[in-house]
Parts: structure tokens; sequence; C-alpha cells
């Protein structure tokens, strides 16, 4: 391959392997029937004019294996907080007790299990997405250098190897989703 253009699959690597990680932390925002304070992280608050984290606007313990709680710091925020909770599809009934706001885990059943490993199904297909979308990117650079004067067959070895990459994140994102649609699904 020329020396003097050069994609740089390490930082398509890389960002893929950003890609995986966002999807790990959204898999364990998924619950399978016990209480995690995790399962808290994707849901944002509108606070301040801006979208927040539960945990930055309250404490999040877990005290019992069937019981989040929630001691929301600003008493204005609990409404928003209660708000965000109910529509973040977590399956999840707030109850207050004035600035405490407490998720009772409910036993997951069959239909809600289906339901968490369609969302699980969502997770991955936005992984795909983000992960075809850098290879997207990876592809510009390629036929950006060809317009600089790289050959044919070069082009077509760093499309390859562009692929070969690509191939590889969305199995590694098909495993981790059988995985966790597996978890989910066991009583």
């Amino acid at each position: 391959m020329s020396d003097d253009v050069e994609i740089d699959l390490d930082d398509l690597k890389r960002r893929m392997d950003g890609a995986i990680a966002a999807l790990r932390t959204e898999f364990a925002s998924l619950r399978t029937g016990r209480a995690s304070a995790s399962m808290l992280e994707p849901v944002q608050v509108e606070a301040y004019g801006q979208m927040t984290p539960i945990n930055q606007v309250g404490t999040v313990n877990v005290p019992e294996p069937r019981m989040v709680t929630i001691n929301v710091w600003d008493k204005s925020m609990v409404g928003k907080v209660e708000k965000a909770i109910r529509e973040s599809g977590l399956g999840i009934n707030p109850q207050l007790n004035g600035t405490i706001i407490m998720l009772p885990i409910p036993e997951l059943n069959e239909e809600r299990r289906r339901e968490l490993t369609k969302v699980a199904a969502q997770y991955a297909e936005h992984a795909r997405v983000a992960i075809r979308n850098l290879r997207r990117d990876g592809m510009d650079q390629v036929k950006k250098a060809k317009a600089e004067g790289m050959s044919e067959d070069e082009q077509k070895l760093w499309s390859e190897e562009i692929q070969e990459l690509t191939d590889r994140f969305i199995a590694q994102v098909d495993s981790q989703l059988e995985t966790k649609q597996a978890e989910i699904m066991q009583v």
C-alpha cells in the first residue's frame, strides 16, 4: 500500500469500539428482574434547561433486590424525574414519598420479557447503524484518497479492510444481543 496516502483504520476501530461500549451501557440499563442503579443510566431529565442524567439530580440507591430509590436533591425536580421515568419505557411505576421516588421492580412476566428483548434489539440496531456510519466514513476517506492519487488496487484493498472490520463489529453486536436476549428470557 502507498506510503503517501494512509487510511486511519485504528481511528475507525476505536470509534467502532465506542459503539460497542455504548451498546453494553444500554444493555446494562435493561432490567432482568433484579433492581440495579445502572438501569436508570439512559434516562434523562429536563433539568435547568438541559437534558441531565438522573444520577446528577439525585442519589440513586438499591436498598433491596426489588427496589430502587432516588432521593431528588431539588424538590422542584421531583415531578420531572418521575415523568422521565414513566416515559423511559422501563415499565416501572414510580411512587412518590416526599423527595424520594421509589421504583418497585415487578417480577417480569412473559409479555414484558418479550418487550424487553425488542428493546434490546432496538439498541443493537442503533449500534449497527453507528458502525455502518463509521464504515461509510472510512469509505469516504478511501474515495478522497483515490482523488488524491490512490491506485484502484489500493482502493480495493482498503475497502476490503474497512468492510472486514465492519463485519467483525456487527458480529460482536449480534453476539451481545443474543446473550442479552437469552438473559432477559431466562426465568
